[in-house]
């Protein structure tokens, strides 16, 4: 069991742990830098259906990096729930106020659209909707139906709020049975208060830690950013408590400031750094892993779940032999 601590004091920084300047812009590294996206058919023909069936994408809200790649081959992570966030995290570039209504008929949408796309692997994130007595739970269980009876054969991985203070709305996503069930970290405890001043840690590593007790067949996954000014022990002990609940994979990635309003990057992580990252979280007992400039928890995430399942497998092959 994780010991819960109710949490969300920062801790006293050291002197080089300080913030830059709030207009300080740092030129990014060779290794961070992505090409525009182009206009090929592959691109075109994804923004197409995306705009038919009236969706969002957190690939374009979040001003994702690998957008060109991942339309270019028809892949997009589909943003439920609206474009208005209630919470208003510092690294996040999704506009916080007010949300609209539910759109009751969005859940067949989205299933329509992973059709068209012919999508084997598909992600359904959202907005945090905190103005919601299930905070979009029940939403999240209609679109993962609507798609099991559009795209039989798809696999569904879902990257959620953390329904804080929403009792009874984990249950009600886990009972929806998604393939991999995704709730990001995003950062290491001390930052909390600065960068993700509406959540708390040990309630998503809580939350992570439930849904394998309510159904251990569900693959658990979760991501941080790095070069929000945390030290590496931190990032370790934060693997560690991963590990405690039961989570299979983690995604590490660079933080990149979407705006000059955001939270400065403190640091451009070098790509060495994120090998040494996954090796030590490999070590750790993690099924997989995925450490890179330029990781985001979605990019790739149809392969690596076939990954996933492999790994499991193997581990599972083992386990059994060992008896």
């Amino acid at each position: 069991m994780v010991t819960v601590l109710d949490t969300n004091v920062s801790r006293p920084r050291h002197p080089e742990k300080m913030k830059r300047p709030e207009n300080a812009v740092q030129k990014k590294p060779a290794w961070i830098r992505v090409k525009a996206p182009v206009a090929s058919k592959g691109y075109a023909e994804t923004k197409a259906i995306v705009r038919d069936n009236n969706l969002v994408t957190v690939c374009e809200e979040a001003g994702c990096p690998n957008i060109g790649e991942c339309w270019d081959k028809k892949h997009a992570t589909f943003m439920i729930m609206g474009e208005i966030c209630t919470r208003a995290c510092a690294f996040c570039n999704v506009t916080t106020g007010r949300p609209l209504a539910l759109d009751a008929s969005e859940p067949a949408n989205v299933a329509e659209a992973v059709a068209q796309m012919e999508l084997k692997h598909v992600v359904i994130t959202s907005v945090d909707r905190d103005d919601l007595a299930d905070g979009g739970a029940q939403h999240f269980a209609e679109t993962i139906a609507a798609i099991r009876q559009r795209a039989p054969e798809t696999t569904i991985e879902i990257l959620t709020p953390d329904f804080l203070r929403k009792d009874g709305a984990l249950e009600v996503v886990v009972a929806a049975k998604p393939d991999v069930f995704n709730h990001n970290l995003e950062t290491v405890p001390s930052n909390y208060l600065t960068v993700r001043p509406g959540a708390r840690y040990f309630h998503s590593i809580r939350l992570l830690q439930r849904v394998k007790e309510i159904d251990p067949t569900i693959f658990t996954k979760s991501g941080i950013m790095v070069g929000l000014g945390e030290e590496r022990n931190e990032v370790l002990q934060l693997m560690d408590d991963l590990r405690s609940a039961d989570v299979d994979f983690i995604t590490i990635g660079q933080y990149l400031a979407p705006t000059r309003r955001h939270h400065p990057v403190i640091r451009f992580v070098p790509p060495d750094e994120f090998g040494s990252y996954e090796i030590t979280a490999r070590a750790k007992g993690f099924l997989m892993v995925s450490a890179s400039p330029l990781t985001r928890s979605s990019h790739h995430a149809g392969e690596d779940f076939a990954r996933l399942k492999a790994a499991r497998a193997a581990r599972d092959d083992v386990l059994s032999n060992d008896r």
